[in-house]
C-alpha cells in the first residue's frame, strides 16, 4: 500500500494532486501540453504513475482539474479584493490589475492552442473556467450601470470584448516587454473608457 502523504487519506490526495499539478504547470512552462505524459507528470511530481491515475482517467482530465483549481484559487483572490471596494470603477480597475498578475504568472511556452491538442470531450470544457472568471466582470460592469458611472450597453457583447483585451500579449510578456506599471495603468484606462466611464484627464492611465 502507498505511504500516507499528511495525516489522513483526504490530505494525501489534496497534497498529491497539488504535486500533479504543480509538474503539470512547470512542464507547460518549458514545452507545452501537446509534447508531455502522463508518464513525464509522475516524474516530475515525485509520485508512481498508477498514482495518477487513482485522480484522473487521462492527461485531458488532469489538465481541466488543473484549470478548475486555479481558477478556483483566482476567484477567490479576485472576490477578497474586490469585497473590500465599492466603487464600480476602482473594482473594474482591481480586475484589470488581478488579470495581468494571472496572466504573468500563466506564461506558458509557446505551442499550440491547448483547443487542437486535447480531446473532443475535454475541448468542450475548457472554456467553463472562464464563465465563471466572466460572471465576476458582469456583475461589475453591471453595478457601474446600474450607479450611473458605466454607459448603458449590451453585457453580451461588452463582456467578451473586455476579457478579449485582457488577453493580450502586452500583459502577459509574451511580445514587447510591456506587462510592467505602465502598461497595465493605460490597459485600466483604455478599458474603462470602454464601458463608457467617465475620467479626469489625469487620470485616464
Amino acid at each position: 500500500m502507498p505511504k500516507i502523504i499528511g495525516g489522513s487519506l483526504q490530505e494525501h490526495r489534496a497534497q498529491t494532486r497539488h504535486k500533479l499539478y504543480t509538474a503539470l504547470s512547470t512542464l507547460m512552462a518549458e514545452r507545452g501540453f501537446d509534447s508531455i505524459t502522463l508518464a513525464d507528470i509522475a516524474t516530475r511530481a515525485g509520485v508512481g504513475r498508477t498514482a495518477v491515475y487513482n485522480h484522473f482517467t487521462d492527461k485531458d482530465a488532469l489538465l481541466l482539474g488543473f484549470i478548475a483549481h486555479e481558477t478556483e484559487q483566482y476567484v477567490a483572490t479576485l472576490t477578497r479584493a474586490l469585497d473590500e471596494i465599492e466603487d464600480p470603477v476602482e473594482q473594474l480597475r482591481t480586475y484589470v490589475r488581478q488579470n495581468a498578475r494571472l496572466r504573468t504568472a500563466f506564461s506558458f511556452a509557446p505551442g499550440p492552442d491547448l483547443r487542437s491538442v486535447v480531446g473532443r470531450g475535454a475541448r468542450s470544457k475548457l472554456g467553463d473556467h472562464a464563465l465563471v472568471v466572466e460572471n465576476v466582470l458582469r456583475r461589475i460592469i453591471q453595478s457601474g450601470i446600474d450607479d450611473g458611472v458605466f454607459a448603458a450597453q449590451d453585457l453580451d457583447i461588452t463582456v467578451p470584448l473586455v476579457n478579449a483585451c485582457l488577453r493580450s500579449h502586452v500583459l502577459d510578456g509574451s511580445g514587447a516587454p510591456r506587462a510592467d506599471r505602465e502598461a497595465v495603468a493605460q490597459t485600466e484606462g483604455f478599458v474603462l473608457r470602454a464601458v463608457g466611464a467617465q475620467l479626469p484627464v489625469d487620470a485616464a492611465v
